[in-house]
């Protein structure tokens, strides 16, 4: 497994979607995951740090974690298929490990506010076209990243 950090969030327009880039921490491996517009806008607050008055679907998640005593272990992108990525919340609760399935944009909103490391397994970077990567990469101007720069 390869420990990934959030390096960009950037909207599509080609697919009317928004693109979080993940990048290993030697900067070899680039996993550029298309989510939601409500996904995008719960990551961008965490990585901006902007609270809300009151608590959005991923801040009510790591709140009831909390109030439970439960521990955000890691999120783990976990898979590949048919151009849709799948992950892993892994949690401590009461002396036991849990795994949770979870769409990737959430487990990393959640890791995100939790201060959880993000893992991506070896098999969904190899997944990974590295040849349309190459293509879609040739494509950005750093402008596309806006604040985060990847």
């Amino acid at each position: 497994m390869l420990q990934m950090k959030v390096r960009g969030l950037m909207y599509d327009p080609f697919n009317n979607a928004f693109i979080i880039i993940l990048r290993d921490e030697q900067e070899k491996e680039v996993l550029p995951i298309w989510i939601g517009k409500p996904e995008a806008g719960a990551i961008s607050f965490a990585l901006e740090g902007v609270f809300t008055p009151r608590p959005m679907t991923h801040d009510l998640m790591k709140n009831i974690l909390e109030s439970s005593h439960a521990k955000v272990i890691s999120i783990v992108i976990t898979d590949l298929k048919d151009n849709t990525y799948f992950a892993k919340i892994h949690v401590y609760y009461q002396d036991s490990e849990y795994t949770i399935d979870s769409r990737p944009s959430d487990a990393i909103a959640l890791a995100l506010r939790a201060d959880a490391p993000i893992f991506a397994t070896d098999s969904v970077i190899q997944k990974h076209s590295t040849e349309e990567l190459d293509r879609w990469l040739d494509n950005l101007r750093p402008e596309d990243f806006g604040k985060y720069d990847a």
